[in-house]
Parts: structure tokens; C-alpha cells; sequence
């Protein structure tokens, strides 16, 4: 099977790369860098040559790029070139909260299956960043169907993407949600004395296992 580099040194010599057409779940606690992985996925893909879509649900493109600067990532270039193409949600579901709170309703459900309808057609690669803010009031059942329907979709339509799912939105979420994609990487945070490094514990996968490489979180 064809794979698409990560743009960790580490990871990539493991196992290749991502599977080309498939979907990889990234989980972890807040704070262990999901948000900085999926960037760095992003940007390797758009250095490869393939039409990128970031899709942020919790922070702005601009949140992002301070991100990447701070790694030397220059993401402003490569979105300037079409390289790269940011889809804002933040400002969407602020809306639907404020529109519901003034009408004093409850929130609605999540509906995460119309996010695919916002990745343009001639999208190859895209990372979803987050999926948890979109689970609120979901059954399980409620959750896999539209998981699945969501993955699916993504492969039909031959996209390679990374699909991350913060490990507090639910345990059960979580694991669901492992059925569905092609694999799956847990990142984690390890306490050392006096410092602080970001790292990841065995994920989940068919095929694949992980080691470190900076200045991304550790493997």
C-alpha cells in the first residue's frame, strides 16, 4: 500500500508513513500535542505536493500559525501558494451556542458528518482538529454511525486524513471510534524531573509502531 510521510524522521523510518486513502485517529490528554502532530502532517504533505485542508474546530488559523512559528514552520507561505487550506468551525459553533442560548434551548446534538461536506473537492490530504467539541449529547450508537459514515466518506472520496479525538471527550467515544480507521496513535505527556517532554504511548494500529523524533511531540 501506497503511504503518505508524516514528517517525523522516527515514525516515518518505523513504519513508511500513513496509508494513502485512509484515516488515522490521534488521541491523548489535552495539552500532549495532538495539534502540533497534525500540523506536522500537514505541512510534510503540503511539501509533497498534495492540496492540504486543516480543519480546526477549537482555534483559528491564526492560533495556528503562532503554533508553527514557534517550531519554524512557515505555514502563512505554504497557505498563501494553496497549498495549504484552513477551515475555521469556532466561529460556526459559537454561533449555534449563542443562537441557542438566547432562545433558551438546549444544545443540540453534534452532527460531525457535515464536516465532510465543507472539505473541497480537490482536497488529497486533510486533518480534522478536533472531533470532541462535536460528540456533545451523542448516544454510542449515535457516535459509530456517525463515525463511520464520516471515515467512509473520506475513503470514497480517496482522501488521506488524520481524524484527532481528545482522549477526555470519552473513553468509550474513543475506543468506538477505533474500529473505523485504519489505526491509531495515543500521545501522552512523560514527567521527567525539573522538565517536562511530550510523548506518546503504543497507539493503536494494524501494522504500526512509533518512536521519538524532535521537535514534534516524542514517539
Amino acid at each position: 500500500m501506497e503511504r503518505l510521510k508524516i514528517g517525523i524522521n522516527g515514525l516515518d523510518d518505523t513504519i513508511g508513513g500513513f496509508p494513502m486513502g485512509r484515516s488515522v485517529l490521534i488521541t491523548g490528554e489535552p495539552g500532549c500535542g495532538k495539534t502540533i502532530f497534525g500540523l506536522r502532517f500537514a505541512i510534510s504533505s503540503c511539501m509533497e505536493g498534495y492540496n492540504t485542508v486543516y480543519i480546526t474546530a477549537e482555534e483559528d488559523a491564526n492560533d495556528l500559525h503562532i503554533q508553527a512559528n514557534s517550531f519554524g514552520w512557515n505555514t502563512q507561505e505554504l497557505e498563501e501558494k494553496g497549498l495549504l487550506n484552513f477551515i475555521e468551525l469556532t466561529g460556526i459553533r459559537a454561533r449555534i451556542t449563542e443562537a441557542e442560548l438566547s432562545m433558551d434551548m438546549d444544545p443540540m446534538k453534534g452532527n460531525f458528518t457535515k464536516i465532510i461536506h465543507d472539505i473541497p473537492p480537490e482536497a488529497e490530504v486533510v486533518v480534522i482538529d478536533s472531533l470532541g467539541g462535536y460528540t456533545a449529547k451523542l448516544t454510542a450508537y449515535e457516535f459509530r454511525n456517525q463515525f463511520d459514515l464520516l471515515v467512509y466518506e473520506l475513503k470514497q472520496r480517496g482522501i488521506t486524513s488524520v481524524i484527532i479525538l481528545d482522549s477526555a471527550t470519552s473513553k468509550e467515544f474513543n475506543e468506538l471510534a477505533l474500529f473505523s480507521v485504519y489505526g491509531a496513535i495515543k500521545l501522552g505527556r512523560r514527567e521527567k524531573p525539573l522538565h517536562r517532554s511530550q510523548g506518546a504511548n503504543n497507539g493503536h494500529s494494524q501494522d504500526e509502531k512509533h518512536q521519538n523524533t524532535p521537535p514534534v511531540p516524542h514517539i
